[in-house]
């Protein structure tokens, strides 16, 4: 069948040369503003597309140069002309189906909406003719007087932040607030118009032509974009990365002298409005503007310094090639070729942009969910995974499908599957768990000695590693308050004695002969309690046992704190316990029984042999143990609040028996150690099972 006829208007122009050395071409569509690079095969078959024949077209290139071109390749380049609506309408049967890809497309309402509210583009302005008669005003800022002031501004700027670091650091800590984040939003349009005007103006500077400029929405998200298409009619690669750059480029200067002006200007709004356009510019440009892994213009620089146009789509195509090779071995020719170096690097970058953004998606799909009412959050979830994660994945699976007769085949495949297989299994059989945390190894009977309050001490009858018997004095401390109230107490207890027993002999000492009676009964009750108190402050022995843990610099006459510790009595009976807290997850696998061990840190005494004794029903509000907090090195995730440290999830207290006798160390009292819990056999696949189901659950209720 005849060739269709290419349209008149578009215009060829030269491009520069491929990486492999092959010239290519620049095939430029007017109406759209498109351009499509030409490879020389393409290019031969376009110069001799006249002959209106496959074959003849073939054959004459096979003749002419040194290519060896096909008649299905001159069909696979017709049906691209077509796709691309490059070439006239020749029947009525083509105008129809344009009609209906363009019905296809559109589609209906649904997909109307769904693609406006995933990226559309709004233009604002068409600022063609205003560039070209601000470009003189405007090349100031490209001469390298202008680059050379940047940098020295940048400088000096930058010493003056370092000298100031603390009152950088507070200033941008106050302006997280509701005002300030205004302040930013002001600051980030004026640097993302400055940013956008950089573009325009560098391709301007090259000879391109700038249509329109405007907002585009992705995902309901503004993000301010030029058209510079024109800038493929460039040849040099270099100059397409000049306006590539040129955006991050203006924000760098921005910030650089609004650095600079923080650090020189007095205090007031202007030095505000400056720290705000240099951190929103330092931000956006190092973290939103410079990332290759979306189509910003970090993605435009690397994909100009590499001279590889869609580079996205082409490392895409690359990685997916290479892994249906790595799955089935199919022997499959590459879709492009390169080096081993740069076709490695190509397929990372491809896979470095996949988790980018499968992280970005789930994260945008997330926010949706939960900024949005609950069943347009449900719905707008949905769509954000389904269009940007699992179309990806269906469409890889089709590729799949279509090579199944080959894939069935093929001995590489088997082995995967075989190996998958085997992995997945491994899922869904039951495993031994085992749970480690860290623990205190302690006595069972220990009775703690504290000061009750600020006293000194008196008398100090014990050192480190005493034998004592019940009723054994261990400290008197000595409280002058206390001791001055007990003083003026028996002092006052003798008067009213001494009143009472005057009662007889005086006629108004019998009237208050009751009064006295009940204040010297108050008084007898205040004195028994105060001697009750003073008793805390010369603590005996409870039981038979050892006393440790003692301070060698406690002496007499030296002061305490309020509830400092003094020592510890130990049972002799040779009971011990490992002490630890587990969070929900921990708790599930493990029971009363399980047997575990237990390393303490420091020790000589080697693992010692456990057994689960209890796990506590209820969960701990604050943790006991400090040792075992995470700033102590322990496994305890914890805040402190009001001198208490609370744990930042739910934990139970689980006590640890010992199955053997303990070593007897003579500076063995307390011991911080690692336990490890031999649990119950756990199916790794059911603790993912069971977090889904329990998301689910919580958040199915509207």
């Amino acid at each position: 069948m005849p060739l269709p006829s290419l349209r008149e208007e578009l215009d060829l122009l030269a491009g520069p040369v491929l990486g492999d050395g092959q010239p290519s071409w620049t095939l430029h569509d007017p109406v759209r503003n498109q351009f499509i690079r030409l490879d020389w095969p393409m290019y031969e078959i376009l110069c001799r597309w006249s002959l209106n024949d496959p074959a003849r077209i073939a054959e004459s290139v096979s003749a002419d140069t040194t290519l060896k071109i096909s008649c299905a390749e001159v069909e696979q380049v017709a049906g691209f002309l077509q796709d691309n609506q490059l070439v006239h309408l020749g029947s009525h049967a083509s105008a129809s189906q344009l009609a209906e890809r363009k019905a296809r497309i559109s589609g209906g309402v649904f997909q109307w909406l769904l693609h406006h509210y995933l990226f559309f583009r709004i233009p604002l302005v068409h600022p063609d003719a205003w560039l070209t008669r601000w470009l003189k005003v405007a090349g100031v800022f490209f001469t390298p007087k202008f680059l050379w002031l940047t940098l020295g501004a940048l400088a000096l700027g930058l010493v003056q932040v370092f000298r100031q670091w603390d009152l950088f650091v507070t200033t941008l800590v106050d302006t997280f607030s509701l005002p300030g984040l205004w302040s930013y939003g002001v600051a980030l349009a004026l640097v993302k118009t400055a940013h956008e005007l950089g573009h325009a103006f560098t391709a301007k500077r090259l000879g391109c032509k700038v249509p329109a400029m405007g907002v585009a929405f992705l995902v309901m998200w503004p993000v301010a974009y030029t058209d510079t298409n024109d800038t493929w009619r460039l040849t040099d690669r270099l100059q397409r990365l000049q306006v590539a750059i040129a955006g991050i480029a203006t924000e760098l200067m921005i910030a650089a002298w609004a650095t600079l002006a923080w650090a020189l200007l007095p205090h007031g709004e202007l030095r505000s409005a400056a720290f705000v356009l240099a951190t929103t510019s330092w931000i956006t440009s190092v973290v939103i503007n410079a990332s290759p892994f979306m189509r910003f213009d970090g993605y435009f620089v690397l994909s100009d310094w590499l001279d590889m146009p869609n580079l996205h789509s082409r490392s895409f195509a690359l990685a997916r090639w290479h892994l249906r090779e790595v799955l089935f071995g199919l022997n499959e020719p590459p879709p492009e070729h390169f080096h081993s170096g740069k076709r490695n690097g190509l397929i990372a970058f491809a896979w470095l942009v996949w988790l980018y953004r499968l992280t970005l998606f789930l994260g945008i799909a997330v926010l949706v969910y939960h900024f949005a009412f609950k069943l347009l959050g449900i719905f707008l979830f949905f769509v954000e995974i389904i269009w940007f994660v699992w179309m990806p994945i269906r469409q890889e699976f089709l590729a799949w499908s279509s090579r199944w007769p080959t894939i069935r085949l093929s001995r590489v495949a088997r082995r995967r599957a075989i190996f998958a297989a085997l992995i997945l299994l491994l899922f869904f059989v039951p495993w031994p768990t085992h749970v480690t945390a860290s623990g205190m190894l302690k006595p069972v009977d220990v009775w703690p000695v504290y000061a009750p309050s600020g006293a000194r001490v008196e008398e100090l009858p014990l050192r480190e590693g005493v034998k004592v018997v019940p009723g054994t004095p261990l400290v008197r401390l000595f409280v002058p308050d206390l001791q001055l109230r007990k003083e003026a107490l028996i002092v006052r207890i003798e008067n009213l004695r001494l009143q009472a027993a005057a009662s007889n002999f005086d006629e108004n000492a019998r009237q208050r002969m009751l009064a006295t009676e009940q204040a010297l009964t108050g008084a007898q009750a205040e004195l028994a309690s105060l001697n009750t108190e003073m008793s805390t402050y010369s603590p005996v022995a409870p039981f038979a046992g050892t006393f440790r843990d003692t301070d060698p610099d406690l002496h007499v006459g030296q002061w305490l704190g309020r509830r400092e510790r003094i020592g510890v009595v130990v049972r002799d009976d040779g009971r011990w316990l490992v002490e630890t807290w587990l969070d929900e997850e921990a708790i599930q696998h493990i029971h009363p029984g399980d047997a575990a061990s237990f390393s303490a840190d420091g020790s000589g005494i080697g693992a010692l042999n456990m057994t689960v004794s209890s796990i506590d029903k209820d969960a701990s509000h604050t943790l006991p143990r400090p040792e075992l907090a995470t700033v102590a090195g322990g496994h305890i995730p914890v805040r402190e609040k009001a001198g208490q440290l609370n744990p930042e999830r739910a934990i139970f207290r689980v006590v640890l028996a010992p199955v053997e006798e303990i070593p007897e160390s003579a500076s063995l009292m307390s011991r911080r150690g690692e336990i490890s819990i031999r649990g119950s056999w756990q199916v790794p696949a059911w603790r993912y099972v069971r977090q889904a189901a329990a998301v689910l659950v919580r958040e199915v209720g509207f």
